[in-house]
C-alpha cells in the first residue's frame, strides 16, 4: 500500500507539532522536530506511518531534552558572569508564563505512562495507536486516559492552591 504523503502531512503535521510542543515547550523547535520525523519517515516508508511518526517524534523529543540539558550544563560551566540584558516582561506575558509553568509542572509530575497517553491523545492518535505505543489493550486506553486526566487536574489544582497559600 502506497502512502499519500501529502495527505498524511496535511492531516498529521499540526497534531505532531502540538504533541512535540508539549514535550520541548518551544514552538519553533517542535516544528523542526516534526519535520525531521517526516524526513525520516520518507526515507523509511513505515507500514503504519502516522503511529511511526509519533514514535519517532517522541524519541526525537527525548534526544532533544538530553541535548538541552547538556548544553545548559556546559553553558553554566563557561558562563562566569551574567550579561545584564534583562528586559521586564509585560504582566500578561508573565501570567501566561506562570500558567504554562504550572501546566508543565503538573504534566511532569505524572507518571511516564499517564504523560505519554495524554500527549499521544492530544497529538491526535487513535486509541489503537495509543494502545500499541504504550503496550496496552485497546480497551484500557480510555480508562488510562481518564485516570491520567484526573491526575493532571489534581496536580494542577494542587499547584494552584499551593501558590495561593504562598502568595
Amino acid at each position: 500500500m502506497s502512502t499519500d504523503w501529502t495527505e498524511l502531512y496535511r492531516t498529521t503535521f499540526p497534531d505532531l507539532v502540538r504533541f512535540l510542543h508539549r514535550k520541548v515547550w518551544d514552538p519553533d523547535r517542535a516544528r523542526d522536530l516534526a519535520q525531521e520525523a517526516f524526513v525520516r519517515a520518507l526515507a523509511t516508508e513505515p507500514e503504519r506511518p502516522r503511529a511511526w511518526l509519533f514514535a519517532v517524534a517522541a524519541n526525537l523529543a527525548r534526544d532533544e531534552a538530553r541535548t538541552v540539558l547538556r548544553r545548559r550544563r556546559h553553558l553554566a560551566l563557561l558562563k562566569s558572569e551574567t550579561d545584564g540584558r534583562q528586559q521586564p516582561d509585560p504582566s500578561a506575558e508573565l501570567m501566561e508564563q506562570e500558567r504554562m509553568a504550572a501546566v508543565r509542572a503538573a504534566l511532569e509530575s505524572l507518571g511516564e505512562r499517564d504523560r505519554e497517553a495524554l500527549l499521544l491523545w492530544d497529538g491526535g492518535l487513535s486509541y489503537p495507536e495509543i494502545a500499541e505505543e504504550l503496550g496496552l489493550a485497546v480497551g484500557a486506553v480510555g480508562t488510562t486516559l481518564a485516570r491520567a486526566r484526573r491526575r493532571l487536574a489534581e496536580a494542577y489544582g494542587k499547584r494552584e492552591s499551593d501558590d495561593v497559600a504562598r502568595g
